[in-house]
């Protein structure tokens, strides 16, 4: 399944990075949080992926034009340098398609910019390209093909720390109460969209405001609640938040450094020693 990856924006409120870089190009550990969503999708099979560019949209291109699989990957060094063995490899085996959708487009425009390039494909997969979650994306995928419709996308509570004010016309509070505990959710950013999705989104249109109140009076919008891990990164602080969670071995998003260490514990495992390694046994 292709997977459409927003990545344009300016990123106005990561301004610490974003006047050099674009918002999905900014580092969480050794790589842009660009590449752990696309390792996130990867990891579930899902390696075709469309990005669909504008602001500085040569820094994303280089990067992946010189990639490095070091950088991430166990490797040995021989003849001096001259040789390098990886032990594993994050992209060798993924397809990039990069499309200019425009400097100043938003949403909608860039989705409409790369239609051409899912010609043939029913379903598939999109992202804002600054969210991480620990989702079982198969899950959500079962879900709206269980549901049959249009689009749907990743309800989540907000991972903000705010108060909401209840108040009457004099002024008077009435209630405040924590947004975390509240029944307000938000859109995690993770979509799954049959092309249909193309009909409903005119030109110059934002892709969640007027084709989803299209897709909402047809009932064809549904929502996946998760109640588990997921962050944004719209701001400095949650850069560094995120930044220190990778840092200290804390990443739920890194699902598939759950399957590495369980290949390496089943490598080094005495009991898979024994059994893939069988001693021949005289019976005559």
């Amino acid at each position: 399944m292709k997977v459409v990856l927003f990545c344009g924006g300016l990123g106005t409120r990561l301004r610490e990075y974003s006047t050099n870089i674009p918002k999905p190009m900014v580092h969480i550990g050794y790589r842009p949080i660009l590449w752990h969503v696309m390792k996130y999708y990867a990891h579930y099979g899902h390696k075709d992926f469309i990005l669909c560019l504008g602001y500085k949209a040569d820094v994303v291109k280089n990067y992946f034009l010189n990639y490095d699989e070091c950088v991430s990957n166990d490797f040995t060094l021989q003849e001096g340098g001259k040789k390098i063995k990886l032990a594993n490899s994050d992209i060798e085996d993924w397809k990039i398609t990069f499309v200019d959708t425009g400097l100043t487009s938003n949403i909608g425009q860039r989705f409409k910019a790369i239609e051409e390039y899912l010609e043939g494909e029913e379903v598939f997969l999109a992202n804002y390209s600054d969210g991480l979650t620990d989702l079982h994306l198969p899950d959500i995928i079962e879900d709206f093909h269980k549901h049959n419709k249009i689009a749907s996308f990743l309800c989540v509570k907000p991972s903000h720390s705010f108060h909401l004010v209840s108040m009457q016309e004099n002024g008077l509070v009435t209630d405040i109460e924590d947004v975390k505990t509240s029944g307000i959710r938000i859109n995690g950013g993770f979509f799954v969209f049959h092309r249909d999705i193309f009909k409903y989104i005119e030109p110059g249109e934002e892709l969640v405001l007027e084709p989803f109140q299209r897709l909402m009076k047809l009932q064809q919008l549904v929502a996946y609640k998760y109640n588990g891990f997921w962050a944004c990164m719209d701001t400095f602080k949650e850069q560094q938040q995120l930044d220190d969670m990778y840092c200290q071995g804390n990443a739920p998003w890194a699902v598939w450094k759950l399957l590495e260490r369980k290949a390496k514990f089943l490598e080094y495992s005495p009991i898979h020693h024994v059994a893939t390694h069988s001693i021949p046994v005289n019976l005559a």
